[in-house]
């Protein structure tokens, strides 16, 4: 995983949050999917960085733990 600052690779990204965040604008991330990698970030703050990036394995492992 990384937290350097990855603008250029995240251009033009779609970004999305979970169905479960609501419309109350707490507390929640957003995920966009790019070539080889998963990006995250904070939800309230999209033009702040660090966004994390995380090679597609590592998220599918932590996908598949969190939805047990």
């Amino acid at each position: 995983m990384s937290t350097d600052q990855h603008t250029a690779e995240t251009a033009g990204l779609d970004w999305f949050k979970s169905s479960y965040s609501g419309t109350s604008g707490g507390d929640c991330v957003e995920v966009a999917v790019g070539p080889g990698a998963v990006y995250v970030r904070d939800s309230k703050a999209t033009g702040v960085k660090p966004v994390l990036r995380i090679a597609r394995a590592e998220w599918a492992a932590f996908v598949r733990l969190a939805v047990r």
